[in-house]
């Protein structure tokens, strides 16, 4: 078992940043990739931006440039950057840890960005 919860959502102002934390516990000797989503309002969950266990990454078009996935694997937990941040990027961000046949997801933190 994996638990992961998510924090740093908030509202702020177009133009502005935002740093998400996903802090992982449990059987986390078992993760290998870790990934960030979102879902907005009415739309399915899409993929934000993924990490190796060995760092290689991964982003969506949308965020390319402007958000940035890191992991600290010494602390369990997984960060992702964003700056420049857009009213399209309102959503509720989900963090994702892969082990072998299974994915856990965290409760997702909402993020809102006012124009």
């Amino acid at each position: 078992q994996v638990q992961l919860v998510e924090s740093g959502g908030g509202l702020v102002q177009a133009g502005g940043s935002l740093r998400l934390s996903c802090a992982a516990s449990g059987s986390i000797y078992d993760i290998g990739a870790m990934a960030w989503y979102r879902q907005a309002p009415g739309n399915q969950r899409e993929l934000v931006a993924a990490i190796t266990i060995d760092g290689n990454t991964n982003y969506a078009s949308s965020v390319k440039g402007r958000f940035t996935i890191s992991r600290d694997n010494a602390k369990n937990t997984m960060y992702l950057q964003m700056n420049n941040l857009k009213p399209e990027d309102t959503a509720v961000y989900y963090c994702k840890a892969c082990i072998p046949q299974y994915d856990y997801w965290g409760q997702g933190t909402q993020v809102t960005v006012s124009s």
